[in-house]
């Protein structure tokens, strides 16, 4: 029972999706049309691209990319810019989870090493806020952009065409952020040692590993603009890194795998019911943006994604709404968890101090962004 319990509290998303499966089951007796509720493009796509990013962080490209950039720092305010750039930036390519998964504990030792940890929460949420916003940008920057994509069959530059500006906004609104903080004299260095010793360091920066994943990334790319088959990209990946780099693939977040297999036999399921998918659908009509906010603040924006897409062809409103979605409670973004799980580790660190700053922050972006959705229509 105590295994159960662990369990439950460490994979929530995952039981409950399990459980949702298993009741609509009771409805809908498993049969043939099961496999039809399947999207394996969708699962075949986040696979191979966690793959890929786990192998390159592995190689500690993205250490090393960080490292060059703060070589220059001089002040507190440039430190926080590169720090949240980083996370802004790599999020559209590498997915806010692996972008938090980098820069977070990367953020928390170069602060801790500048002597400057009375900013490491402000700093922490803002990368938190800048990953979770700066993966909105494309189809590869989160689960719920690529599932999204894939289901409404959207043309790539109407994709970037609908988030574009709400990017921009995010960038702004953090670029006054980053420029509201003092500047504080301060010198970072930091040699390879260092990173040995931090573990951050990885074998292969140059030469083929780095080739081999950055060729495996533009196979995907090539699968999410309709270029290449998926299941081509599905196989050259999984067969490329299990003959050399096996390991890599212990990496992989399979819980995320199996919660979108469960929500899509949810969703199957809720779809054959002609009463819940016609209260549903009228439910959610004209009123996505709201209904895919809110409910991501409660069940986090990815299950919501997948939950609403079954009763909504409105798939520009549903994109925003669960990606300005991502911000409010901590759950809103699982990746979110990420990065207080980081913190809450780090010496020093408070709990209430760090929920407070981080729900402060979150509030007053999901706000302006929401009234600009709103006003812009």
């Amino acid at each position: 029972m105590d295994k159960i319990k662990r369990f439950v509290k460490k994979e929530t998303v995952l039981s409950i999706s399990f459980v949702l499966a298993l009741i609509s089951a009771f409805f809908i007796p498993p049969d043939g049309t099961y496999i039809s509720y399947i999207d394996f493009r969708v699962l075949a796509l986040l696979f191979s691209l966690m793959t890929i990013m786990a192998g390159l962080n592995r190689a500690g490209v993205f250490y090393d990319m960080g490292t060059r950039m703060l070589s220059r720092t001089e002040n507190t305010r440039q430190l926080t810019a590169v720090l949240v750039a980083l996370c802004f930036v790599s999020s559209m390519f590498v997915t806010n989870d692996v972008a938090l998964i980098t820069f977070v504990p990367f953020a928390v030792m170069v602060l801790e090493m500048a002597g400057e940890r009375k900013h490491m929460i402000f700093v922490v949420v803002l990368q938190t806020v800048a990953a979770n916003l700066g993966s909105m940008m494309t189809p590869v920057g989160n689960p719920q952009n690529l599932y999204l994509y894939s289901v409404s069959k959207m043309a790539f530059g109407d994709f970037i065409q609908t988030v574009f500006p709400y990017t921009a906004l995010s960038f702004l609104l953090l670029s006054i952020c980053i420029l509201a903080m003092k500047k504080e004299k301060i010198a970072v260095s930091l040699d390879s040692e260092t990173a040995k010793r931090e573990g951050k360091k990885g074998d292969g920066t140059e030469g083929r590993p780095v080739i081999k994943y950055a060729l495996l990334f533009l196979v995907c790319l090539g699968t999410v603009l309709h270029l290449v088959p998926y299941q081509a990209a599905f196989l050259l990946t999984l067969v490329t890194v299990a003959v050399t780099e096996k390991d890599v693939l212990r990496r992989v977040d399979y819980s995320l795998l199996l919660t979108f297999v469960f929500f899509f036999v949810f969703i199957g399921n809720m779809g054959r019911i002609p009463a819940v998918a016609g209260s549903l659908e009228q439910l959610l009509a004209e009123r996505e943006l709201e209904a895919s906010i809110l409910a991501s603040q409660v069940i986090s924006n990815v299950p919501a994604a997948i939950l609403l897409s079954g009763f909504t062809d409105n798939y520009r409103e549903l994109l925003l709404g669960v990606n300005i979605g991502g911000l409010g409670t901590l759950i809103a973004s699982l990746a979110s968890l990420i990065s207080y799980r980081y913190y809450v580790h780090a010496e020093g660190s408070s709990k209430p101090k760090y929920m407070a700053v981080f729900t402060a922050v979150n509030a007053g972006f999901l706000a302006v962004l929401t009234v600009f959705a709103k006003i812009i229509g």
